[in-house]
């Protein structure tokens, strides 16, 4: 399966089509490294690592083990379930479900199979399900359980390609549903050489994964994905991170129908015979904590929600402590991010007091978080605020960001602890190449080359020139600008430009950082101005969250409720601080707060003159926030268009 097939061109958007790799005549080491398929990574890490635990899943409170022989007999046995139930080429396998070992025997088994991996976002409603199944020609569908399986059934009929349905938890409901214990006894009843012949055809630089992009504006594109793409930006990353071969430990949460979920839990993980842990369903509302101690990761990959979260849920313990314990966090805290910032400033400063503190506080935390034994702490998908970083700092955890997108396989740089800054996404990753155009004032639009940009969007030929220029170029989007010592900075985006009534760019996402670094009781701010005189914002307060339904509720946080208190406004909830108007203390403290963010603009343009308080924060479960907790700014004008006409 490692063979290349010939083609001419970077770029292919149809479903059987392939691609010239981007492998230079001369370059560096990992530049020129031969390509590597799916199928032929999995056999390789399983033949050199046999007994190597490679999925740690819990059943009944305790941990069970595969291992990596065993994972690779598993995706062969599902791979020929799938053949036998009528797979074909270049068809796809759509997988709607939490993070499981049937999650990843699925994928890998659709990609031995010949198919094409989709991994569909558990928040999909039916007509979005319907979508990427129908655009992916999906010949199987694999679901969790009966909450997504009747999302399926309701659009079954319109999908001309449908085969199977399979349900991995629970009783299947329904005559035509198989369970997976039963699919998995169709595969092991099956002869290897249907599956064996089918692999000697497959080749490194053809589709096998379709990776669907969030959709903030329109319907989500299909990102067509390579076994070079994968395989390749998953050796980029472990040679930057330097990771140790059959040691590392990851633990699985975050939703793998997401890139940078794929290639760190799944390509990532086989590429070093790592071990992955399957957090439970619950993991994003409060269990991802016991599954951290339990697992303890050597690596740890959050979304910025999920540091802001866990900085929230510090931040109100440390609330709690009485004045010497206070003292002597305050005291450790100032050692730590002293040291930090010296270190970003090129100074080594392991000073006594930096010492103590580690070994006696932040070692304690580090237990209290499960994060003893991990040594890289990133964030990806949305950027992550300065001050949440700095507080991370200031405990000793520096936060590598990350920096890519879909069309990049996912990573495209990432700080490391020697090419770190509060604001920098770091250098590209190895092999891979980085730079701007139409550049003003030295920014300008970012731009990336490298063998882990993408083949193309299905079936989708102008939107792919759009993304890819004539020289191979992927256009990111983002505005930005790379330092003298090749360290980028992302500082705004192209489509997201807010262009008021005067003519002037204005890059709403930095600014919506400062305000919530400057008012740091507010969960987000949504900058409004596009062809108006002048700017305003909406701000929702950080609450209470449902656990079921993940949605926000009325409850502000007690933080928050302590800060209104100092300002004597005695508001436990979002309704009591609207009724009636805004109490004018508080009105004057965010006004105080909105007045420090005009201090820092960089033109009259980028000053804020009017802002409004939302009676509901902003979630996934409500609609304003997509699957990666970026804002989906078109959905958020129209939700409140009455507000920002006011």
């Amino acid at each position: 399966p490692d063979q290349i097939l010939p083609a001419e061109e970077l770029t292919n958007v149809a479903p059987d089509g392939c691609v010239r790799l981007r492998i230079p005549e001369s370059g560096t080491a990992i530049e020129t490294t031969p390509p590597v398929s799916v199928p032929g990574l999995l056999k390789k890490i399983a033949d050199a690592y046999p007994n190597h635990d490679a999925l740690a899943y819990k059943v009944d409170g305790k941990w069970n083990k595969i291992t990596y022989k065993e994972y690779l007999q598993l995706v062969r046995i599902c791979a020929k379930g799938f053949l036998k139930l009528g797979l074909e080429r270049h068809h796809s396998v759509c997988i709607l479900g939490f993070n499981s070992p049937e999650w990843f025997i699925s994928d890998l088994a659709a990609i031995f199979a010949g198919g094409i991996a989709v991994g569909i976002y558990t928040t999909n409603s039916s007509e979005a399900c319907f979508h990427c199944a129908n655009h992916s020609k999906a010949n199987i569908i694999v679901v969790q359980d009966r909450k997504q399986l009747e999302k399926i059934l309701a659009i079954k009929s319109r999908l001309p390609h449908l085969k199977a349905i399979i349900q991995y938890e629970g009783e299947p409901a329904g005559p035509d549903v198989l369970s997976w214990e039963d699919f998995m006894m169709i595969g092991k009843d099956q002869e290897d050489e249907k599956l064996d012949n089918v692999l000697k055809t497959i080749a490194v630089n053809e589709c096998c994964t379709l990776v669907f992009t969030s959709g903030t504006v329109g319907k989500p594109k299909a990102v067509m994905l390579s076994h070079d793409n994968l395989t390749w930006d998953a050796l980029s990353i472990s040679e930057r991170l330097d990771l140790t071969k059959g040691e590392e430990i990851i633990v699985s949460y975050l939703p793998l129908s997401h890139v940078a979920a794929q290639v760190v839990d799944i390509y990532i993980v086989m590429m070093n015979a790592a071990c992955v842990y399957f957090a439970d369903s619950n993991a994003l509302k409060g269990t991802l904590i016991n599954t951290l101690k339990e697992a303890q990761p050597t690596k740890f990959l959050g979304v910025p929600r999920v540091w802001e979260k866990m900085h929230e849920k510090m931040m109100q313990i440390a609330a709690q402590n009485s004045g010497i314990k206070r003292a002597i966090a305050s005291w450790a805290k100032n050692q730590a991010l002293q040291h930090h910032l010296n270190r970003i400033k090129g100074v080594n400063s392991n000073s006594w007091g930096y010492c103590v503190a580690s070994s006696v506080i932040f070692k304690k935390i580090k237990q209290a978080l499960g994060l003893s034994h991990c040594t890289v702490f990133a964030s990806a998908a949305a950027p992550l605020a300065a001050d949440v970083k700095r507080y991370f700092l200031s405990i000793d955890i520096p936060i590598m960001e990350a920096f890519g997108m879909s069309e990049a396989s996912g990573a495209h740089t990432l700080c490391t602890l020697d090419s770190f800054g509060l604001e920098t996404i770091g250098m590209a990753l190895p092999g891979m190449k980085t730079k701007i155009i139409n550049s003003e004032d030295g920014q300008g639009e970012l731009c990336m080359s490298g063998r882990h940009v993408f083949m193309g969007y299905l079936n989708d030929k102008e939107k792919t020139e759009e993304a890819i220029d004539s020289d191979g170029w992927l256009h990111s989007g983002d505005l930005g600008r790379i330092d003298s010592k090749n360290l980028v900075y992302i500082t705004g985006r192209l489509k997201e430009l807010i262009i008021t009534a005067g003519g002037e760019n204005v890059p709403p996402v930095p600014i919506e950082q400062i305000i919530k670094s400057e008012l740091p009781h507010v969960s987000n701010a949504f900058l409004v101005g596009d062809k108006r005189k002048f700017l305003s914002v909406l701000l929702s307060f950080k609450t209470d969250i449902d656990p079921e339904t993940a949605r926000p509720l009325d409850t502000l946080l007690p933080s928050v409720q302590e800060w209104l208190k100092s300002l004597g406004c005695p508001a436990t909830t979002v309704t009591e601080v609207l009724q009636a108007g805004p109490d004018p203390k508080l009105l004057n403290a965010l006004k105080e707060g909105i007045d420090r963010v005009n201090q820092q603009a960089v033109s009259n343009a980028q000053r804020i003159q009017k802002l409004s308080i939302l009676p509901v924060d902003f979630s996934v479960a409500t609609g304003e926030l997509g699957p990666t907790l970026k804002v989906k700014r078109n959905i958020v004008a129209i939700k409140y268009a009455d507000i920002i006409e006011k």
